[in-house]
């Protein structure tokens, strides 16, 4: 069974049997729940883009047409970017969006992931009651003179890329006079549209194309993670370029490789940007509690507070507001920039940190080394099926009852250089254990702790 419905939206793979699998029925039943959410307020518009995997077509024209026949006037970006679906909902005044996209999940995944009005994932209550209208078994249609309008708008990255120039603190000038090199794989999906014509835009003198054909063919495992990476790593050094930029189908998530073709870390990703951003604007950060402490320290620098929420983009962006933070986001290379929107945005992070890098005169190693160094291991525990997870989270939190301890996801145990946190799967009997220290062997002995008190 791999369809999951959650309160931000369905993902599962196609094909097989509705209720089992991301079916035409389980896409009409959802997207058609979300319309009348949404029309509440009256006849909603509804914003809708998609990322270049190979179903993506055959979703686009069920949503577009569901949305259609509830009534809803649809405007249609065709292949197109996260973020660029979330600055466009508030660009054109829309009521909510659909952005039809599976993240990093292999291509015989997708999803359906949905956007309030102001271009923002729907909140944990609007999620709950779509669920429950997504259950009911009836649903009206509009007759045929009530009918929703469908019309196309394909201009919206070189917009979003526009509104990412537009910004003080993104330094075309500079990086043109840095004259830098840069490779991209894209994983031939829309990053392979959007981030040639950013680093174009501000001023990259060559760029280097690995997989940046849309057309949903995956080379290898979307996610951008260093085992995934080994082509570019190599492209990098072949091509003398000073930067290798990865980006997921979806373009949310950031990973870069340094000019030696070694990672800079995806965890880093947001600790650079917010360097940057923290220099021109003191303020405040936050990541999610799995997120590396180095973003903590670097705000510190600066006089700033951190804050940790829960996992997740939408309790991020919650927490930001609420500390009015200046830069968040994810340890898995989202970058949150508030002065452009609420969500994770990978073209705003190449900008900044191509601005960074261009004014530091360094290299990529040479910037990586001016952070602290920390190391991550992560591991998971198989429980029995039925088992109590949060009795066993509650017997940990008894056992390091003297250290600080964070329990708003879990339970994470900071230790003087180092932390631990554990998490329960919402899709499977596993407790999830992810530990930072100073060095790869004091990140897993803290994981060591924990898995032996287990």
């Amino acid at each position: 069974m791999t369809l999951i419905k959650s309160i931000s939206g369905i993902r599962g793979t196609i094909g097989g049997l509705p209720g089992d699998n991301l079916t035409p029925v389980d896409i009409v039943r959802f997207t058609s729940a979300f319309c009348r959410l949404l029309s509440a307020k009256g006849q909603p518009s509804i914003v809708v883009g998609r990322d270049a995997r190979i179903s993506g077509d055959m979703v686009n024209k069920l949503v577009c047409a569901t949305l259609q026949s509830m009534g809803a006037n649809v405007i249609d970006l065709g292949l197109s970017t996260t973020p660029t679906v979330e600055v466009a909902v508030p660009g054109l005044g829309a009521d909510g969006g659909i952005i039809l996209t599976a993240s990093h999940n292999p291509a015989q995944w997708n999803a359906l992931k949905l956007l309030n009005a102001r271009g923002e994932f729907i909140s944990a209550e609007d999620g709950t009651r779509l669920l429950k209208l997504a259950e009911q078994e009836t649903v009206s249609f509009a007759d045929v003179y009530a009918l929703g309008s469908y019309r196309q708008d394909h201009s919206w990255i070189e917009k979003h890329i526009s509104m990412i120039l537009a910004k003080p603190l993104v330094d075309a000038q500079a990086i043109r006079q840095a004259g830098f090199v840069v490779a991209v794989d894209a994983v031939n999906s829309t990053g392979g549209i959007a981030v040639p014509a950013l680093l174009r835009a501000l001023g990259v003198s060559q760029v280097h194309e690995l997989y940046c054909t849309p057309d949903g063919n995956f080379p290898h495992n979307p996610e951008p993670l260093p085992e995934h990476l080994t082509e570019l790593s190599r492209l990098v050094v072949e091509k003398g370029a000073d930067l290798g930029i990865s980006v997921d189908p979806d373009v949310d998530r950031l990973a870069l490789v340094d000019e030696n073709g070694q990672m800079f870390g995806e965890e880093y990703t947001l600790v650079a940007v917010a360097d940057y951003i923290l220099k021109s604007q003191p303020g405040n950060t936050v990541s999610n509690l799995s997120s590396t402490r180095a973003l903590a320290d670097v705000t510190a620098r600066y006089g700033g507070s951190y804050a940790a929420s829960a996992v997740g983009e939408v309790n991020v962006v919650e927490m930001m507001k609420s500390t009015n933070a200046v830069i968040g986001g994810e340890g898995n290379g989202g970058v949150i920039w508030p002065a452009l929107h609420y969500g994770r945005d990978a073209l705003a992070g190449i900008a900044l940190f191509l601005s960074h890098l261009a004014k530091s005169g360094l290299s990529v190693s040479e910037l990586r080394k001016t952070y602290p160094a920390y190391f991550m291991s992560k591991n998971k525990i198989e429980l029995q099926q039925g088992a109590d997870v949060d009795a066993v989270l509650q017997k940990i939190l008894q056992r390091f009852e003297g250290e600080k301890i964070n329990t708003i996801d879990g339970v994470k145990i900071d230790f003087a250089e180092g932390w631990v946190h554990l998490r329960k799967s919402n899709t499977e009997p596993i407790i999830r254990i992810y530990s930072e220290g100073k060095s790869p062997e004091s990140a897993q002995a803290y994981a060591r702790l924990v898995l032996d008190a287990l």
